[in-house]
C-alpha cells in the first residue's frame, strides 16, 4: 500500500505555536524528514518508534541536495510509510514546498500541506509590532535576501514602494549591504527597523535601529528576520533581549506610540 507524504509548518519554535493537526502528524508519523530550523523542544513530540531523518541546509555547513530529500521523501511514501516533512514556518512561504510538491505529483505520490505559524508573524508577535497598521502601514510585503542561483536580487524598489511594511526573511550577514539596497529604494535612512532572532524560544533576541544604522547591528544567532516600517516603533521589547540605539529609547517609543494612537 502506497504511503503518504504531509508537508508539516512546525511554526517559529514554540511548541505551543504548532497546530493541532501538526501534532497529530508527528505523534503518528512512520517517519520525519525535519529541517535544521526545526527546534529541539518541536522534534522531542516526534513519536519514539518514527523513522528521525535531519535534511536540513544552513549556509556553512554539508548540506543535503534538494534532489536528494526528495527521493527520500518519495522512497519511503513508495514504502507505505506515512511521511511528515517538517519545516520551520509554514511550508509554503521560502519552504522550498513549490519544488517538493512538484517532485511528489511527478511521482505520483499523494500528499497534503499542513499550514504552520510563519516565522515573519511569529516574530511580530513577540515583539509586537503590528505589520499592517491603518494610519502607518496598509500592506506587508515577505522577501528572502537569499535569492535562487543565476537570479537577479529583488526589486526593492518595487518591494519597497507605496510604504509597505518589509518583513525580509534570511537576511543574512552583509547588513552593509543590505542597508545600501534599502537605500537604492529610496526608503529614508531614519527609516526604523528590527533584527528579531529566535523568536518565540527561549534564547529570542532583537536589536531596533535604522536603515542608516543597520550596518552598526550585531549579528545576532540564525534564524534571524529584518522587520523594516515606521510600524516597528510601535514595538515593545520588554520580553526580549534588546539591544537599541539611543533614539528608539523606552520613552520614545512610548511618546511615538501615543501619537499615532491618538
Amino acid at each position: 500500500m502506497m504511503g503518504k507524504v504531509y508537508l508539516v509548518g512546525a511554526g517559529p519554535g514554540d511548541p505551543d505555536l504548532l497546530t493541532v493537526k501538526a501534532l497529530r502528524l508527528l505523534r503518528t508519523a512512520d517517519a520525519v524528514l525535519y529541517d535544521d530550523l526545526v527546534s529541539r523542544e518541536i522534534l522531542n513530540l516526534v513519536s519514539p518508534s518514527a523513522q528521525i531523518h535531519n535534511v536540513g541546509k544552513r549556509c556553512g555547513k554539508k548540506n543535503i541536495q534538494q534532489a536528494e530529500i526528495n527521493f527520500l521523501m518519495i522512497t519511503l511514501a513508495e514504502s507505505g510509510q506515512q511521511v511528515v516533512r517538517l519545516k520551520s514556518g509554514d511550508p509554503m512561504i521560502f519552504g522550498r514546498a513549490g519544488e517538493e510538491i512538484e517532485s511528489l505529483r511527478h511521482a505520483g505520490i499523494s500528499y497534503e500541506i499542513v499550514p504552520g505559524v510563519t516565522s515573519a508573524l511569529g516574530a511580530a508577535a513577540v515583539a509586537e509590532i503590528p505589520l499592517t497598521h491603518r494610519r502607518m502601514s496598509s500592506a506587508v510585503v515577505f522577501l528572502t535576501a537569499h535569492q535562487a542561483s543565476g537570479r537577479e536580487a529583488a526589486e526593492w524598489s518595487r518591494l519597497a514602494s507605496s510604504g509597505s511594511t518589509l518583513v525580509i526573511y534570511m537576511p543574512g550577514r552583509d547588513y552593509t549591504s543590505l542597508s545600501a539596497k534599502l537605500r537604492a529604494a529610496q526608503l529614508p535612512g531614519e527609516t526604523p527597523c528590527a533584527v528579531i532572532s529566535r523568536a518565540s524560544t527561549s534564547k529570542q533576541q532583537a536589536h531596533r535601529t535604522t536603515i542608516a544604522e543597520l550596518p552598526n547591528a550585531p549579528h545576532l544567532d540564525s534564524p534571524t528576520l529584518l522587520v523594516v516600517g515606521d510600524v516597528v516603533r510601535l514595538a515593545n521589547l520588554r520580553e526580549m533581549t534588546i539591544n537599541e540605539i539611543p533614539e528608539f529609547s523606552s520613552e520614545a517609543s512610548s511618546l511615538r506610540a501615543e501619537e499615532v494612537i491618538a
